[in-house]
C-alpha cells in the first residue's frame, strides 16, 4: 500500500538529543485520508513531533492536530470535529519471519507502538494513524436520537428489565 501521507524522516538524522520535525498534509494528501478513513473531509492535518534514539528503536512524543467532518451514523449529517491529541509513539524495526516482539515492555507510559523498514520512519504515517485513533467511532448529530425515537428504537434507560435477576444487577451496578 502507497501511504497518502509519506513523510519519510531518516533514522540517521535521529540522535539520543531530541531533534523537533513539524509535518502538514496537503489537500490532495487530506482528500486520500478522507476517503481511506471515510471522512467527509479532513481540512487539516499537522504534526509536531520530538525524536530522539533509544535502547531500542526511536521513541517520538508530540502534538497532532486536526480538523475534520465526519457523518453522523445515524442520520449522515456532517459533523465538523477539531482533534487535538498529544501521542508517544516507539518505534521498533520490523521483526524478521522468526523473531517477534511479543515481549516489549511499555515501561514509558503505555505507548503505541509502530514498525518501521528500512532507513526511514515515516512520520505521515504516524500522523495518520493517531488521528484514526482519536476519531470518534460512533459520532452522533443533535438529531441522532429523534431519527432513532422515530425508527422505534429505544434508549437503555427507557428498556424495561429483561428478567428481576437483571433488575437486581442493575441495581446493584449502579450503587457502585
Amino acid at each position: 500500500m502507497t501511504p497518502e501521507f509519506p513523510r519519510p524522516h531518516r533514522l540517521d538524522q535521529i540522535g539520543t538529543v531530541e531533534t523537533n520535525v513539524e509535518i502538514e498534509a496537503r489537500p490532495e494528501e487530506c482528500a486520500a485520508l478522507a476517503r481511506r478513513f471515510d471522512l467527509v473531509a479532513i481540512e487539516r492535518l499537522r504534526a509536531r513531533f520530538t525524536l530522539r534514539r533509544a535502547a531500542t528503536g526511536f521513541l517520538a512524543t508530540g502534538h497532532l492536530s486536526s480538523a475534520v467532518t465526519q457523518s453522523c451514523g445515524v442520520t449522515g449529517d456532517p459533523l465538523p470535529a477539531t482533534i487535538e491529541e498529544d501521542f508517544a509513539i516507539r518505534f521498533l524495526p520490523e521483526p524478521g519471519e522468526d523473531e517477534t516482539h511479543d515481549d516489549i515492555e511499555l515501561a514509558e507510559e503505555e505507548m503505541d507502538t509502530v514498525f518501521y523498514a528500512g532507513s526511514a520512519l515515516d512520520l505521515g504515517e504516524a500522523a495518520a494513524e493517531t488521528l484514526a485513533l482519536a476519531l470518534d467511532p460512533f459520532p452522533r448529530s443533535p438529531a441522532a436520537a429523534e431519527a432513532l425515537r422515530e425508527a422505534g428504537v429505544i434508549s437503555e434507560e427507557e428498556a424495561a428489565p429483561l428478567s428481576p435477576l437483571a433488575a437486581a444487577l442493575k441495581g446493584k451496578l449502579q450503587k457502585k
